[in-house]
């Protein structure tokens, strides 16, 4: 008799993660208000006293999620494993109680309780590990994983068998490739047997209970295979392309395995695109780039003095960049390195260590404080404050010519936070710049106020444990 099973997709995963996350989250907030009312024989925990306290359920749902999301704690390759997860949440549970200490300093005295964030953050904290123990222990088993095939054994399938076995091996377990090279068949290949042609494709999945078919096919498909595609898809079997998969995985889009669909690679209809998206996101960064320019203003006497000390020059630097529609604009910085430092080399990549970084500039570059001129780009409307980060038209020339569809990051206007810059990091070389591309084309495709708002988060978190460049 078979098992009884419950392949989870992995959105699916996600969704059941954020749910449960978001239960236990208000269990604990209600368990909170439960210990506040022992503690105080003139209050019980009655409807209408929850009602009076109501507000703390969106208050501390929100905070939790605010701190959660940029830390990855709901990607199932961190809830597979117990101790990351634990990890996360000490430093989830630590940053909510900062936040609510800050809160409460700013608050008039008295109009604020001590004790009930204290209760909730240690009622939250047991159970949302024993709820992440139960996930690491149970849903990454052999029932709740995705039986899964990949039609396809060249560079494309290779590549999703890798991403799946580095991000989702707790979830799918491969059965193998459908090729119909003559020469690969009973091969093995990332680790993953290659079982048949596209003849065989429906037998193997009814073998096999398979729940996902994933096309890895950059040329045009046989007609015959076509045909065994929509037989599975009759049998309830997911068919789905490996580019979309792969986003869902890393959040990158795969420019080297799009073949010939170029469709799903070029951001036609992205938010950008619309007038209510690009309306907002404006005003968001004419107010970001106010307060930004406040900031600059009462620490640049301070910076412009440390930097006259460690190495006379100028206080800023500008340098050429590529922005919207590639037009170019200066981009302005606190100066970091030594004066006339690309005066023989010319334009390099960056480089950790880098010899021509003084003492302060540094300083600077791990605080993220020699960016704060850029606010001056984005209030000119050159720049905004989320976006692909801008290259120097040396390197794009170079970049076009050698990485496909590079253009296409052009599509928006570039930013001082990116998607590829929290993911990733700087490019110190060509394979970098591919893979930043990849991100920043999936920001671009998926654009929105909440990945925005997830961008910012993740830049903040790198800036306050000074991750530097």
């Amino acid at each position: 008799m078979q098992r009884p099973s419950l392949p989870l997709r992995t959105s699916e995963r996600k969704t059941l993660l954020i749910l449960m996350d978001l239960l236990l989250v208000n269990g604990s907030i209600l368990i909170a208000l439960w210990l506040w009312t022992l503690r105080d024989p003139r209050r019980t925990l009655s409807p209408e006293f929850v009602l009076t306290q109501v507000h703390w359920f969106p208050f501390l749902s929100a905070l939790w999620f605010l701190f959660a999301s940029p830390n990855d704690f709901h990607r199932p390759k961190i809830a597979a494993n117990f101790r990351s997860s634990c990890l996360i949440l000490i430093r989830i549970t630590a940053l909510m109680l900062l936040a609510y200490l800050v809160i409460y300093f700013f608050s008039p005295p008295d109009s604020l309780p001590r004790v009930i964030v204290l209760f909730y953050a240690a009622i939250s904290f047991v159970l949302l590990a024993f709820w992440r123990a139960v996930y690491a222990f149970f849903l990454i088993r052999a029932p709740f994983r995705r039986r899964a095939i990949i039609v396809g054994a060249g560079r494309a399938g290779r590549t999703i068998a890798q991403a799946i076995r580095e991000n989702l091996a707790t979830s799918y377990q491969l059965s193998g490739y459908i090729d119909d090279d003559p020469a690969k068949q009973g091969q093995v290949v990332e680790g993953v047997p290659i079982v048949g042609t596209r003849y065989d494709l429906v037998s193997v999945v009814e073998e096999n209970a398979i729940s996902e078919v994933i096309l890895a096919i950059t040329h045009e498909i046989h007609g015959e295979l076509v045909q065994a595609i929509m037989d599975c898809q009759e049998q309830g079997i997911q068919i789905i392309p490996m580019s979309v998969l792969y986003e869902e995985i890393t959040d990158r889009v795969p420019v080297e395995h799009i073949g010939h669909n170029w469709s799903v690679l070029l951001p036609l209809d992205h938010a950008a695109t619309g007038s209510l998206f690009p309306m907002v996101k404006r005003t968001i960064d004419v107010a970001i780039a106010i307060v930004g320019l406040l900031i600059l203003a009462i620490l640049l006497p301070f910076i412009a003095l440390a930097l006259y000390l460690d190495s006379p020059g100028p206080i800023f630097y500008s340098q050429e960049r590529v922005g919207k529609g590639g037009r170019l604009y200066r981009l302005l910085k606190l100066r970091t390195m030594v004066p006339d430092a690309e005066a023989e080399a010319g334009a390099v990549w960056a480089k950790e260590k880098d010899p021509r970084v003084t003492r302060v500039g540094r300083f600077l570059r791990v605080t993220h404080i020699d960016e704060l001129p850029q606010f001056i780009n984005i209030f000119r409307g050159e720049m905004s404050v989320v976006g692909p980060r801008p290259e120097r038209p040396e390197f794009v020339a170079e970049l076009e010519k050698r990485i496909p569809f590079y253009r296409l990051r052009h599509a928006v206007r570039p930013g001082m936070a990116g998607w590829a810059l929290v993911k990733h990091g700087y490019s110190s070389s060509v394979e970098d710049a591919l893979i930043k591309l990849e991100y920043d084309l999936y920001y671009i495709k998926h654009q929105s106020i909440y990945l925005d708002l997830l961008i910012l988060a993740k830049s903040i978190g790198a800036v306050i444990s000074f991750k530097g460049r």
